[in-house]
């Protein structure tokens, strides 16, 4: 058993076999989930976990050569979209369209599920190369 770090198996193992490009998405309680992609589940309540913390236990363990956002969130959700531009400085980043990004869900190898409930608290994360 781990002593520390990301203690959930589904967590571990997603993040074990990611390859190079392979993105996963970080979601709030309210993103459609498309068919046919992983869930890992981990919204307890409103709220809980909170997208913050889930993004920053996942980016401890996953080199990221990019990110993808809904363009809304600078507008409907400036204090994440600051906390990302801080988190995520030098890292190259699209902002799309809400719709555009739902869209690209669907080519995700996984979906977490927190439960975060603030409007257009998600991202895509996509793995870089380790060497």
């Amino acid at each position: 058993m781990y002593r520390s770090g990301t203690l959930n198996g589904e967590l571990n193992r997603i993040l074990g076999n990611l390859r190079h490009t392979d993105r996963i998405c970080i979601a709030d309680c309210g993103l459609p989930l498309p068919e046919g992609v992983e869930v890992v589940d981990l919204c307890v309540r409103l709220g809980q976990p909170a997208f913050t913390d889930v993004l920053e236990e996942i980016v401890q363990h996953l080199g990221t050569e990019k990110i993808v956002f809904a363009a809304e969130m600078e507008r409907e959700n400036p204090v994440l979209f600051q906390t990302l531009q801080r988190r995520f400085a030098g890292v190259p980043a699209e902002a799309v369209p809400h719709q555009d990004f739902k869209r690209l869900t669907a080519s995700c190898a996984a979906i977490i599920r927190t439960g975060e409930n603030h409007p257009y608290a998600n991202i895509i994360l996509q793995s870089s190369c380790i060497f």
